[in-house]
């Protein structure tokens, strides 16, 4: 019998109104063995947000406490803001053989390129600045400055693009959400995910 090692780590990045959220939400609903990773964060709900199911909504000072503990997978500040993510949670789901499904910024896919977990790292951006700015203004959470300071910030971050191994151009939602399925699957199916796949293959031969 071929046997292989199929769960991973699937990273989703994107400038902050990129669609990274609303992609990650359309798989979800899609899949059955993906599963998703709620970060800690010191910054506020906003609008319908609910702890334990957004995010974990916790202070600075419990946030630091489990950064010293070591309870992060990575942990990074972002707009005056913590965010981390939980090692023993994603640990538990692969083990189980379930993907992982997350999406940080790109501070936080730099710490988990060190690690021996594996993961896939996909990059989404909409097809034009224009378009970004003009997503940034219709969700109405921030100020006018505050969307100037996001665009600034999204220039910054499209440096990081070759870090990344895929990337998807989120003009059509439901196009996006497909490219990103195709991905997990090709990924899925890496030689490298198998385990000796020549010997078990041939140990299935009739004798």
């Amino acid at each position: 019998m071929i046997a292989k090692s199929s769960s991973f780590l699937i990273i989703l990045s994107a400038p902050s109104g990129g669609g990274k959220s609303t992609i990650l939400n359309e798989i979800l609903k899609i899949t059955k063995n993906i599963d998703y990773s709620v970060s800690y964060t010191t910054r506020k709900p906003r609008g319908v947000e609910q702890n334990g199911i957004h995010y974990h909504f916790v202070n600075e000072k419990d946030f630091l406490k489990r950064v010293e503990t070591g309870d992060f997978l990575e942990h990074a500040r972002v707009f005056g803001n913590w965010y981390g993510t939980s090692i023993s949670y994603i640990k538990s789901r692969l083990a189980m053989q379930h993907h992982v499904i997350m999406d940080i910024d790109v501070q936080g896919a730099s710490f988990i390129s060190v690690t021996d977990i594996p993961y896939v790292k996909i990059f989404i951006i909409p097809p034009s600045m224009d378009v970004l700015q003009q997503r940034l203004v219709l969700r109405a959470t921030d100020s006018e400055a505050e969307i100037a300071k996001r665009l600034n910030t999204a220039k910054e971050e499209l440096a990081y693009i070759p870090h990344y191994e895929y990337l998807v151009i989120n003009d059509d939602l439901d196009q996006a959400v497909e490219d990103v399925m195709a991905i997990i699957r090709a990924e899925e199916n890496r030689v490298t995910r198998y385990h000796n796949p020549v010997d078990g293959f041939l140990t299935q031969e009739k004798t």
